[in-house]
């Protein structure tokens, strides 16, 4: 049969035309991914290069001559100098901070069973109360003070990270004696005391701002926040010192 001339003027899609297209979608995902994993790695190069960090001791991030730097509202002056407490650090110098929602309680809790343990001392803050067994191993609960006269303007968050932020400083402020270490973290993140311990007790709790933790492993949230900060789903440490200098500063 003769061709005409429409059908030399159509397209002409031969059997293996289709098959040449994947290759090259699949060279342009290579290259974007490629070039996106490139740029979160010198990005987190840049930053920690901007800190030394410990050698023997991965969870600590300094910050110039180990010191946290206030905001610049804050006094630059140490609060003022508690008795300094005899003995080696243990569970008893410890206080808890733990971030909550009441919607999730009822599961999340489990969490913190298992490695709470009586003796210890901490608080669980919620958004709204919940109903509580008497006898469980847990620890207090509270409710969050109210937030809603705080602005917030950040697209990439929510603003529940006002109440998260600020459980820090309601932690501080309940003035539980004896207290060498504020320690935050979230309802479904498990510590392991022994090791919290060690690793708190080779630093100066009475007379240094330190705070010690761990970046997150998702790219995107220390892009989006900082790969210079530790992030409350693994916990982070805070010394008796600096928590007070920002209790006070964020009343």
């Amino acid at each position: 049969m003769k061709a005409t001339q429409k059908d030399l003027d159509g397209p002409i899609v031969g059997p293996g035309s289709s098959t040449r297209v994947v290759p090259k979608l699949m060279l342009w995902l290579v290259l974007f991914v490629s070039v996106t994993y490139t740029m979160y790695t010198l990005k987190l190069f840049s930053s920690a290069s901007a800190s030394s960090y410990c050698d023997d001791d991965p969870l600590f991030i300094p910050t110039t001559d180990n010191r946290l730097t206030l905001p610049s509202n804050t006094t630059s002056e140490p609060p003022p100098p508690i008795r300094a407490q005899p003995g080696p650090t243990d569970l008893s110098h410890v206080v808890f901070g733990i971030a909550g929602s009441a919607r999730q309680w009822d599961h999340r809790k489990d969490y913190i069973k298992v490695w709470w343990r009586k003796g210890m001392r901490g608080v669980v803050w919620l958004d709204d109360p919940v109903k509580t067994r008497p006898g469980e191993p847990l620890p207090e609960i509270r409710v969050s003070g109210d937030t809603t006269r705080f602005s917030y303007s950040n697209r990439q968050g929510t603003r529940l990270a006002i109440r998260i932020s600020r459980i820090v400083s309601e932690t501080v402020r309940l003035q539980k004696p004896g207290v060498r270490w504020f320690v935050m973290g979230d309802d479904d993140t498990v510590f392991i005391p022994e090791n919290l311990i060690r690793v708190l007790a080779k630093y100066d709790h009475h007379n240094q701002y330190y705070y010690i933790g761990s970046l997150s492993e998702s790219h995107l949230q220390n892009i989006y926040f900082s790969y210079s900060m530790a992030f409350g789903g693994g916990g982070f440490a805070i010394s008796y010192p600096l928590a007070r200098a920002f209790g006070e500063d964020a009343r």
